[in-house]
């Protein structure tokens, strides 16, 4: 199984610039080569053990994803076919193709923009304590899962710990500009409408998702991935009952044991077991498909 993970990457004579918890990125001057590895995280800590071929899903959907929303928003893909790559990555090919996106390097907004068009997650949290969602106040009687009448647009950004932060859209709106905020958050509600109704015509709900956008020659560009399982909540529409959490098309396999070990989640996790790494590629191998239409990567 280990000879398909690719947990980290890097050249002969160099390492990438940035590892994140699942990219790698290296900085070509004014591009950026983005690197999806197999690394998974949860609880905000890296597992040991990667899922096998998950940078090539995530980013293929990525790229299916880009294709279906170029009318609606810039975006910074110059290309994911290797053979468009400086050439010491093409001759690492086993380690970059499938799995990287050559891009315009962005001056990136310090805001997560995330629409939600069901009540799930921290937006659930907030609605039972307070009635609201990021401020915004929702109908009353409205349970986990809840479709809402119209998608929200919820921004987050990062606390000083990494982890997200829920704001107002007021105070998204305070950090990037009340223009550019509502540039964005029409843009991101447009992605998701349509986002929304391919997925369902794929018998998929898409519950909510977070897109990045930065600026680029002056003009608002999406940026990093797009409607993938690392960034939305997938469900099976089959399976679909308000009032209760949802089966998903991620990585609850991983967070299911990692709650059902002895495990204090403030040092390293224990390394996934076999049946839970494949569980947890088939989910993203079954988004893969049904939102592509496509059997293999």
């Amino acid at each position: 199984m280990s000879k398909n993970v690719v947990c980290e990457t890097k050249l002969p004579d160099r390492n990438p610039d940035i590892r994140g918890k699942v990219r790698d990125i290296y900085d070509l001057g004014d591009k950026l080569l983005l690197v999806a590895t197999d690394r998974i995280s949860a609880f905000d800590w890296v597992n040991p053990v990667g899922i096998p071929e998950k940078g090539r899903i995530l980013t293929q959907i990525s790229l299916f994803w880009f294709e279906q929303m170029a009318d609606l928003c810039d975006n910074h893909l110059i290309s994911a076919d290797i053979a468009d790559f400086p050439p010491e990555f093409q001759a690492q090919a086993d380690m970059f193709a499938g799995r990287s996106m050559l891009v315009h390097k962005c001056d990136m907004l310090p805001v997560e923009f995330v629409v939600r068009g069901y009540l799930a997650g921290s937006g659930l949290k907030e609605y039972k304590a307070d009635g609201t969602v990021c401020g915004i106040r929702l109908p009353e009687g409205l349970v986990e899962a809840s479709k809402l009448e119209e998608p929200i647009y919820t921004p987050a950004t990062k606390a000083t710990d990494g982890h997200d932060l829920n704001i107002s859209p007021e105070e998204a709106g305070e950090i990037i500009g009340a223009e550019l905020n509502q540039l964005a958050a029409d843009t991101s509600i447009a992605i998701y409408k349509r986002g929304r109704e391919i997925a369902g015509e794929r018998g998929i709900i898409l519950c909510d998702t977070k897109f990045e956008f930065g600026m680029l020659d002056g003009r608002l560009t999406l940026a990093d991935e797009i409607l993938t399982p690392d960034s939305s909540r997938f469900w099976p529409a089959d399976q679909y009952e308000p009032g209760r959490a949802q089966p998903s098309y991620d990585k609850q396999f991983v967070r299911d044991y990692l709650e059902s070990v002895n495990w204090d989640k403030d040092s390293p996790p224990p390394p996934l077991p076999d049946d839970v790494v494949m569980k947890t590629r088939d989910k993203y191998m079954d988004a893969y498909r049904q939102l592509t239409g496509k059997e293999e990567l």
